[in-house]
């Protein structure tokens, strides 16, 4: 998971790229999961959320050309130095349901 905080006057520029590179990540072989997402606690913070099958599948994510653009290119976006929260679980299958909610019927 990934917290990026956007130039205000930069934010048109972050919302072609996230698109495409969240698009490219997504038609990864060994991908999971990857969206992005603004925070409703820190207007203009985009948090990205992405999971890949196993460790070879992050590395190879890590090794493509898509990779290389948006890090070449978000320097010029970001208002500050992204955080990250970075864990290696053994398996990643995507979400599964939270028990505490469900819907009500209508």
């Amino acid at each position: 998971m990934v917290k990026f905080p956007i130039r205000p006057d930069r934010l048109e520029a972050w919302r072609e790229l996230s698109a495409s590179y969240a698009a490219a990540v997504r038609a990864e072989p060994g991908n999971v999961f990857f969206e992005f997402s603004e925070s409703v606690e820190e207007p203009g913070t985009f948090v990205c959320i992405e999971g890949f099958s196993d460790d070879a599948a992050g590395k190879a994510h890590m090794a493509q050309g898509h990779v290389d653009r948006f890090m070449s290119e978000m320097p010029d976006i970001v208002a500050a130095q992204p955080q990250i929260i970075y864990v290696d679980a053994e398996e990643v299958t995507g979400f599964g349901p939270m028990g505490e909610i469900q819907p009500r019927s209508s």
